[in-house]
């Protein structure tokens, strides 16, 4: 029964990662068909250059060989080498791998930085494992994919269930391999390993800065404004405390066992300091509410920042909030997106409201590469300037070709890209 189970779930996750594969690519259709490029080079973009699947052998503390399935896809390399981070997760997928390399592309250009888009992934399950087989699989996944990453080729980072430690085991191999320090091999170290100040929370204050721009746009006070946040992990738990430093009221905050809701203004502090490694806090009250429930709530600004598909045509007619900004990757399915707009709310997508991360990361290979370290101040003060310009250029995007957010971040997003093949030959 269990090993049925299993194999259904497994299923739906692959139709999962299937459906966002098509949909990125629907919207990567359209965006390019907007600019006036051909099939051809639709035919380029849709699916990524390369993508290498490996097999991981880790020795584990029982002293049996487990046998790990790693990922990494490269999307496009025309406009610089490949960009993105690498996950632990017993989720991981072939498809999410590759339409997950697709928006780090369309991430890349719209922040107008020398990249294409990389993504990576192993499946596993890390919260069962003991910190020394975590060390054996990220060092394995090095080995395992060192033909094809490096510092001008492809460059790795933190993601789902990666941290900084997993990154300097992932450079410390890099490193042995080459016989020479690499540092610029990959982002998201620690910084006496040649990390960048700011890194860990650059994702949730890139995501602030969108949010602070959007509810100009729409004549909103971000001070004193209801902002609900579903999700309270690194992203959602940093995003909350800047957006309640900023003097927004956080009404609403969910994880995965439920919500917590105060038309007042939920303590922030408090909670963070009650929440565990994973971002739960939720379950140490009575009085919650469902995600589904929360989401429905009314409010200024509604932030998915946990997982895909949460705003559905099954309830984007009942969303009562006039900005949503998605943190998360794919919260809103295209039909959802299509409703919202015609509603008159403004919706801030994912590949422009998470850009922050990789444009932290981007500062950190150039620390890397120039051998010259910046302080805290000046990257977040580099952030704001490229964030700002980033969705100025979107919304004015919007404006003047009259299409929704979303399709207007594809626009800008998937131009670089084009216009880098078309003057290498390739089309």
């Amino acid at each position: 029964m269990a090993n049925e189970v299993n194999a259904s779930d497994e299923k739906t996750q692959q139709s999962e990662s299937t459906d966002i594969m098509r949909s990125t690519q629907s919207v990567i259709k359209e965006a390019l068909e907007k600019l006036g490029y051909s099939e051809e080079v639709f035919e380029l973009l849709k699916e990524p250059l390369r993508m290498m699947t490996v097999r991981i052998p880790v020795r584990m503390d029982d002293g049996k060989v487990q046998v790990f399935t790693g990922y990494r896809a490269q999307h496009n390399d025309a406009v610089g080498p490949t960009k993105g981070g690498v996950r632990f997760h017993p989720d991981v997928t072939y498809d999410e791998v590759q339409a997950l390399s697709l928006w780090m592309s369309l991430k890349a250009g719209i922040v107008d930085l020398p990249y294409g888009g990389g993504k990576g992934g192993v499946v596993c399950e890390p919260r069962n494992m003991s910190f020394r087989e975590l060390e054996g699989l990220s060092r394995g996944y090095v080995r395992a994919i060192s033909q094809i990453v490096g510092p001008s080729k492809d460059i790795p980072a933190p993601d789902v269930f990666t941290n900084s430690q997993i990154m300097a085991w992932m450079m410390d191999e890099y490193s042995l391999m080459r016989e020479f320090d690499s540092p610029g091999f990959i982002t998201g170290k620690p910084v006496v390993l040649g990390g960048s100040f700011g890194r860990e929370s650059a994702t949730a204050k890139g995501v602030t800065i969108v949010i602070r721009e959007a509810a100009k746009k729409r004549g909103l006070d971000l001070k004193g404004a209801r902002v609900i946040v579903q999700g309270f992990g690194n992203a959602g738990s940093f995003l909350s405390k800047f957006l309640h430093d900023a003097g927004a009221k956080i009404v609403a905050i969910s994880d995965v066992n439920g919500a917590l809701y105060d038309k007042n203004g939920l303590d922030i502090d408090y909670l963070l300091d009650r929440r565990d490694s994973f971002g739960s806090v939720t379950n140490l009250f009575e009085n919650t509410i469902s995600n589904k429930e929360m989401l429905e709530l009314d409010c200024d600004i509604l932030v998915p920042a946990a997982i895909q598909n949460q705003i559905t045509a099954d309830n984007a007619h009942n969303i009562r909030a006039d900005i949503v900004v998605e943190a998360a990757n794919g919260p809103t399915t295209l039909e959802a997106t299509r409703i919202l707009t015609e509603r008159g709310i403004l919706l801030v997508p994912d590949v422009l409201a998470s850009c922050g991360g990789v444009t932290v990361s981007y500062f950190e290979w150039v620390q890397n590469n120039q051998g010259y370290y910046w302080t805290e101040e000046e990257v977040s003060d580099k952030l704001e300037k490229m964030l700002v310009k980033a969705f100025d250029n979107v919304y004015n995007t919007s404006q003047s070709r009259q299409v929704n957010m979303r399709l207007a971040a594809y626009m800008v997003g998937v131009r670089k890209m084009a216009e880098a093949a078309r003057f290498r030959g390739w089309v």
